[in-house]
Formats: C-alpha cells, structure tokens, sequence
C-alpha cells in the first residue's frame, strides 16, 4: 500500500511573500527531516524539486554523502533514511518518472493552508489510499505555498491543518510529518 506513494518537496514553481513566482532555497534541514519522515512511513520516494542548477549540485553532494560516503557507514540509520531520497528538476519531470515505474499517471494531492472545491479530508484521503490502485505524487510547497499553475495539477487538495489556536505557520517539516501521520499513522 505505502509503496504507491510519493512524496515531493517542491522549490519551483512557488510563491514569496509578494505573491511572484520565485525558486527557493534547498534546505539541509528539509533534505534530512522529511527524508528520515518518509522513511518512518515506508514512502517509496522523496524528492526535491528544483530547477536550480547548484541547488542540485549541493543537494546530491548532501544526499550522496549519506548514500555512498562515510558518514552512511557510520550512521546507518540516516543512510536507510536516504536511500530513497533524489533530486528532480521540475514537478512535471518527476510525473514522468514515476509514469515510467508505475505504468500510469499518479494522482496528484497537493496541500495548502486554504480550502477548495476538490479538497479531500484525510481520512477519504486515507480510505482511497488503503483501499485502491492508484499511485498517488503527495507535493508540499516551500516559501508561500505552490503556484496555481501546480494547484491546478491537483486531483485533490487536502484539506489544511488546522490548530485549535490562532498561529498557523508550521514549517514544512512539521506538516509532512503531521500530514503522514494523519494518512498513514495507526492504520
């Protein structure tokens, strides 16, 4: 069941704060805690998405020092969490690799801190995923969230997390885990 799913950190196409699109930075802290995530609830693959030339070239150079150098040796746990961790230079590339391996299309299910028309609540997102074929692309935005353009790619959009307070800005981190847990957690 968890290996029809996908999971991708998308740097491009996404918002700033002025509403332009822009490429944010990758994180070291991304690559790891949402590696080390997906690895926690079996997700096939985690990908970066960035077009970036040297945001690619740092992220494999992280990745790879996990993967094949030193430190995978000397922390097997952070090498098991890589293992399924790379680096892909747009969201409609990585749609293609995964339409390669699969043999079909996934479906997408992008999140965001609004609602919307197609907007699926996790447990019908959970249902469909212990209960079908499909394999499904899970995206997560970074700076203020993913364009329309990659909105508008959605077959669903979860709905948002929604604490019982007044503050609402997890980092991204912190919603991957949250938003695997919620589909995956316990079931």
């Amino acid at each position: 069941m968890r290996d029809k799913i996908y999971l991708a950190l998308v740097h491009y196409p996404v918002y700033n704060k002025r509403k332009e699109t822009v490429a944010t930075s990758v994180t070291n802290f991304d690559i790891h805690d949402i590696s080390r995530s997906c690895r926690t609830y079996d997700i096939k693959e985690y990908h970066l998405i960035t077009p970036v030339d040297a945001q690619i070239e740092l992220t494999k150079r992280i990745i790879g020092y996990w993967q094949d150098g030193e430190s995978g040796g000397f922390n097997k746990d952070r090498e098991e969490a890589f293992e399924n961790t790379y680096i892909t230079e747009s969201v409609e590339k990585l749609i293609e690799i995964i339409e390669k391996k699969e043999g079909k299309k996934p479906l997408i299910i992008t999140t965001s801190a609004k609602t919307f028309s197609n907007s699926i609540s996790y447990m019908d997102l959970s249902e469909k995923i212990f209960n079908d074929n499909n394999i499904y692309l899970l995206l997560f935005g970074t700076g203020w969230g993913l364009t329309q353009e990659i909105m508008d790619m959605s077959d669903y959009i979860l709905h948002p997390i929604r604490p019982d307070g007044k503050y609402n800005h997890l980092s991204v981190r912190s919603a991957v885990s949250i938003i695997l847990d919620r589909l995956l957690g316990d079931n």
